[in-house]
Formats: C-alpha cells, sequence, structure tokens
C-alpha cells in the first residue's frame, strides 16, 4: 500500500510540474515576456509591471512547492514596473524563488546559479527623505526620489540561498557569493565572497 501510494504521489508530482512547465510558457508568452528555447518555470510565479523581460535559452526557475527544500513554498517574482524597466537573462540560468525587481535594469549573464529565495533589486524601494516616506506625502514626487542603479551580475556567477544584490553592483564572471551575504558593493571576477556587507573571502584563480 505505501509502495503504491509512493508511485502515485511521485506521478502525480511529476504531472503538475509537466503542467506548469507548458502552462507558464503561455503565460509567459501572455505577459509578454520574450524566452528562448526549452524554458522551464515550475509552479507560480509573479510577473508585475509594464517593462520588458528577455530570457535566453534553456532557463530553469523553481518557485515554491518545496521543489528546492532551500525555499519552501515561497514563489518567485520578477518586477518591472515602468515602460523603461528591464531584466535580461542570459543562457542556462537557473533561479528558485528569487525575487528580481527592476526600475532600471538588472543583468543576469550565461549559466548562471541563483540559490534559494535571494532578491536582486536596483532600487532603494523609498527614498531616503523621511518626508517623503510619510503616509501624506506625494506619492509622484516619492517615486521620482528613489534611488536606483542598474546590477549586472557576470557569466557563471554562483549566488547562494537568502542573499541580497543591491542597487548599482557588478559581479564578476565566475564568482561565487556566500550564502546569506549582502552585496553592497562592486565584487570582482574569479573570487569567493561573503558576509554582510560582503567581501572577497579568497581568490579562486591559483
Amino acid at each position: 500500500m505505501r509502495f503504491l501510494f509512493r508511485i502515485l504521489s511521485g506521478a502525480l508530482r511529476r504531472a503538475k510540474k509537466y503542467f506548469y512547465i507548458f502552462g507558464n510558457r503561455l503565460f509567459f508568452y501572455l505577459k509578454g515576456v520574450e524566452f528562448g528555447r526549452r524554458l522551464k518555470v515550475y509552479n507560480k510565479i509573479y510577473i508585475n509591471g509594464n517593462g520588458s523581460i528577455k530570457i535566453g535559452d534553456d532557463f530553469v526557475f523553481t518557485s515554491g512547492d518545496n521543489i528546492n527544500p532551500l525555499c519552501s513554498n515561497l514563489r518567485g517574482s520578477m518586477h518591472v514596473p515602468s515602460n523603461s524597466s528591464s531584466i535580461i537573462i542570459g543562457n542556462h540560468v537557473g533561479i528558485s524563488s528569487a525575487c528580481i525587481w527592476a526600475r532600471e535594469r538588472v543583468t543576469i549573464g550565461n549559466d548562471v546559479r541563483i540559490g534559494g529565495n535571494c532578491l536582486i533589486m536596483d532600487n532603494d524601494a523609498h527614498p531616503l527623505d523621511y518626508e517623503l516616506r510619510r503616509k501624506d506625502a506625494s506619492v509622484a514626487e516619492a517615486e521620482k526620489n528613489i534611488k536606483t542603479a542598474p546590477v549586472e551580475i557576470g557569466d557563471d556567477v554562483w549566488i547562494g540561498a537568502h542573499c541580497l544584490i543591491l542597487k548599482g553592483v557588478h559581479i564578476g564572471p565566475r564568482s561565487i557569493i556566500a550564502a546569506g551575504s549582502v552585496v553592497t558593493k562592486d565584487i570582482p571576477s574569479d573570487v569567493i565572497a561573503g558576509g554582510n556587507p560582503c567581501k572577497v573571502i579568497k581568490s579562486l584563480v591559483s
């Protein structure tokens, strides 16, 4: 009986994965997302805004449903709030339940791995002036004073789970960002970096 239950539950889980693979291709198309071949997005994902999202070939995004145990049941998202916002993702990229928020631009290179529950954002979310953050402040004025700067993640970068990549950061190709890091400044190529704030720990070049 237990053996039969395991077989049945496994079959249902696989069927659900395939349902979302094909369903999300249609969803991305209807949302105006440009994507390449063999896109695989497992489970539901939020896509918000009027900006552009361009994705290369062999993109894999797991979104909750405990597909990646590091993410539990948290759903991933991509936010491009304005017509000038853009997210650009290269080929062979794997992401687990991340939130990518681009007021201006977030660029992710080829062969990048982004671990569970990372937050990548090119803006401060709110203005630094406390008066503009008040409830009765002008929304338009507040939006205009939110600081932004593009984020760029180079080819072959590996970002561990639960990292924050903040505005203006450039991470060089082939570098590794340790889990739980808060990246506030540029990280060069071919290094392991980690901590809060994130700093270079060691070189990967012998």
